[in-house]
């Protein structure tokens, strides 16, 4: 398996999803296509143009900046109306402070308006996750180690909430149950034992194989049973320590393991787990817990 890596040039969620997405949050907004936005469109005739600034109200990290054009462009079709247009000032993954403008949006004001809500739900949201996520990158850097998201996400946003993971410094570790088997106590339960568990997703699936461990000795036993990756869970420094250092001990007999220490981190703790010589801190924090990033789009014209 090869271990992941920080992105330095996050790729943007896919454009079809990023698509759904916007049209099922808009459909919460204005109601089913095309709805309606009661007051902007009482209020602001249709040919009325101007210029909004999105900008920073906090300090931190911005990221979704890629979903604003998306946004304009779906309600522009769904009020029938000239397109509006975004420019970016930063690119996806740059710090900001409170104050900084970071786009400059351009079009019919109904568009801007209607538009609003849903784009900052959005950019708010990827941004709060990804200045979390450069706390934890920023506290790491230099140790080796790297931070890794997890599966705990806001059900829908997952591709945008691991895009704002890469921007703020992080790894994506799995997108879902699809692409990394991980076996847990349940799995090892239902198998029988870990070797039997191992040995099933082998005999169906060419995945790699992470296995959860919670002592020394179950940790020996996932590399017996052939485990690529260990998921080495709510261990004491001093236990972490001695099942790192067991493992390395055998990686000539068994090849390169991955260790990915979990549970029970914070980032006061994050150099000193890192300093047993694990490869990886997974913190589903980053994307469960992570607080919005305080964005407003003001017009200015």
């Amino acid at each position: 398996m090869q271990p992941p890596t920080a992105d330095q040039h996050p790729t943007p969620p896919d454009a079809a999803w990023l698509a759904r997405t916007v049209e099922v949050a808009l459909d919460e907004d204005l109601g089913p296509a095309p709805g309606r936005d009661v007051t902007t469109q009482a209020t602001i005739p249709p040919e009325r143009r101007g210029t909004a600034d999105l900008a920073a109200r906090a300090d931190g990290v911005v990221a979704g900046l890629v979903v604003v054009q998306p946004v304009l462009d779906a309600v522009a079709a769904r009020l029938d109306a000239e397109r509006a247009t975004v420019r970016a000032l930063v690119p996806d993954g740059a710090r900001v402070i409170a104050g900084d403008v970071v786009a400059v949006l351009e079009g019919p004001i109904q568009v801007l308006l209607v538009a609003e809500r849903t784009l900052l739900n959005l950019v708010c949201r990827a941004s709060g996750v990804a200045t979390h996520t450069r706390r934890w990158a920023d506290a790491l850097a230099g140790t080796g180690a790297t931070v890794l998201d997890t599966r705990k996400t806001t059900p829908g946003l997952r591709a945008l909430e691991k895009y704002a993971v890469r921007c703020g410094g992080g790894t994506n570790k799995r997108m879902g149950l699809y692409d990394v088997a991980m076996v847990k106590d349940n799995h090892v339960a239902a198998a029988g034992s870990v070797a039997a568990a191992v040995r099933a997703v082998r005999e169906r699936f060419d995945v790699p194989i992470q296995v959860e461990a919670d002592t020394l000795d179950q940790a020996m036993e996932a590399l017996d049973a052939g485990a690529d990756f260990l998921l080495l869970d709510n261990m004491p420094t001093r236990v972490l320590t001695e099942v790192v250092a067991a493992v390395r001990a055998r990686e000539p007999e068994v090849g390169r393991v991955e260790l990915e220490a979990t549970g029970n981190l914070t980032l006061d703790r994050a150099r000193e787990v890192a300093a047993t010589g694990v490869d990886h801190l997974s913190v589903g924090g980053l994307t469960h817990s992570s607080p919005i990033l305080d964005l407003a789009l003001d017009l200015v014209g």
